[in-house]
């Protein structure tokens, strides 16, 4: 006869938040004893965390918070788009976001030592997640920007819940200009940000690994024109200058009314509100960009299962 009943077994997956058949295999290991069981489980969970800690996490959500003059993006990923509709995953990163709002730096090692609002840490609450949703999840960046006087603005595209959702945008303006005013410019510079993924704010901040390797396509494309080495060199500086244009935030072209350039935008916002606007920082995440994720043959994994 079993040393428990079937409300042990609900009191266990509500101390645990393990599934059915999970709850009752443990009790049946540590016949009936519930803190043995919840010891079992936890055991079992961090097997499981390292277990699925390789698989590729490339779903998720990305989180927007601001306070006062400071602002958070953050990247949490997860396997699937399921999970990221899951409130217990939306809630975790939402939390995760304020939390990381009191963290110096883009540190996610401090972010996930941070203490969690329900207690333990932000690491401690992913372990959890992880052994209780099922699949592996990566607190993977974060990005804090801040201004001395003025606003942060954030903006979420194609929201999945509040400040939650696939391209997280944060625009720093400075300025004694009215608030109203900063807001509703830094709304219009998020959402062209979202739409014209800038790779920086300026010609001087673009990654120079990006524009040696802008400059060599630009050398192979002249050297093909057959022109002589002096235009070819003109033609390869007038590239990398068309790259950089394009490229930076300040100087591309406001998908508003394609045709001025966003360092423009904000000088005429500034002087109609009769005091100078700078836009010195922004941050653009959008879900998984740089993971290769892991492509699966579908009917092989049903085929093997059967077979197994």
């Amino acid at each position: 006869m079993a040393a428990f009943t079937a409300a042990d077994v609900k009191k266990l997956r509500e101390m645990s938040g393990a599934g059915m058949m999970d709850a009752k295999k443990a009790l049946e290991e540590t016949n009936g004893d519930l803190e043995a069981a919840v010891d079992a489980l936890r055991a079992k969970g961090l097997a499981a965390v390292q277990k699925k800690s390789s698989r590729t996490a490339a779903e998720g959500l990305v989180g927007v918070a601001v306070e006062g003059t400071r602002g958070v993006a953050v990247e949490v990923n997860s396997e699937t788009d399921f999970v990221a509709k899951n409130e217990q995953f939306q809630d975790f990163v939402r939390k995760t976001t304020e939390v990381a709002l009191g963290v110096d730096g883009d540190d996610v090692e401090a972010l996930k030592a941070a203490a969690y609002p329900d207690g333990g840490t932000v690491s401690d609450k992913l372990t959890n997640n992880v052994a209780t949703i099922g699949e592996n999840q990566q607190v993977r960046r974060m990005k804090t920007v801040s201004v001395s006087n003025g606003v942060i603005v954030p903006y979420m595209h194609n929201a999945a819940a509040p400040n939650l959702g696939k391209i997280g945008v944060l625009v720093a303006l400075e300025s004694e200009a009215d608030a109203a005013v900063l807001e509703a410019l830094g709304k219009q510079l998020a959402m062209h940000i979202a739409a014209a993924f800038p790779q920086a704010l300026d010609a001087d901040g673009l990654d120079a690994d990006v524009i040696e390797r802008e400059r060599k396509i630009a050398q192979e494309k002249a050297a093909e024109s057959g022109k002589p080495e002096n235009v070819q060199e003109k033609m390869v500086e007038g590239a990398i200058k068309k790259f950089a244009k394009e490229n930076a935030l300040l100087s591309q072209i406001f998908v508003m009314d394609n045709k001025t350039p966003i360092a423009d935008v904000v000088a005429q916002a500034g002087k109609e509100a009769g005091k100078p606007i700078q836009l010195v920082d922004y941050v653009r995440f959008q879900l998984g960009e740089g993971i290769e994720k892991e492509e699966s043959d579908f009917a092989a994994e049903v085929a093997a299962a059967v077979a197994g």
